[in-house]
């Protein structure tokens, strides 16, 4: 190591700074603009619907089981024709995730056989206690278009008798 080496790097290391100073600084104004996050970003989640309005999730807990912090609570309970809630059996009266808990990993997708839940691209996720932090099923269902695609919903007997709807077209 010779005497000039820490003054070339010292050089060098200046120069990177003023080859900077004239760039125009990258600046984002958070509130009003909000930064585009990338195609696989997991954020907050979601509980979707059918296009008729009826939830997909039916109760099964295969997510709950997936969740590696054990932060998905769900408790089913039974559908019938005068209440539907899900074209399945059952459905979750009870979906609970305690985002503090979330290590937002993506298991419950993958364990989802209906494709219900997902995590979306919502990352402003702010709490001022602790029991705010745990999102209850009528915070992650995604609204319908209209009044009447509300569940429960009153079908007519037979109608449903798969979880999962036959679909025309299924696309992977």
């Amino acid at each position: 190591m010779g005497v000039l080496d820490p003054l070339v790097e010292l050089v060098r290391g200046l120069w990177t700074t003023f080859k900077s100073m004239g760039e125009k600084p990258v600046t984002i104004q958070y509130p009003e603009q909000k930064r585009e996050v990338r195609r696989r970003f997991r954020g907050r989640h979601v509980l979707h619907r059918y296009d008729n309005g009826l939830e997909k999730c039916i109760g099964c807990s295969l997510c709950a089981a997936a969740c590696p912090a054990d932060a998905i609570f769900v408790e089913a309970s039974e559908n019938t024709d005068e209440k539907r809630f899900s074209p399945g059996e059952r459905y979750a009266s009870t979906y609970e995730i305690n985002m503090l808990r979330c290590i937002y990993c993506g298991y419950c997708e993958d364990a989802c056989p209906t494709e219900a839940i997902t995590l979306g691209d919502n990352y402003e996720l702010s709490y001022y206690d602790r029991r705010s932090a745990i999102y209850t099923k009528d915070m992650l269902l995604e609204s319908v278009r209209t009044g009447e695609m509300l569940t429960p919903q009153k079908v007519e007997h037979g109608v449903y008798t798969r979880s999962v709807p036959e679909m025309e077209n299924p696309k992977d």
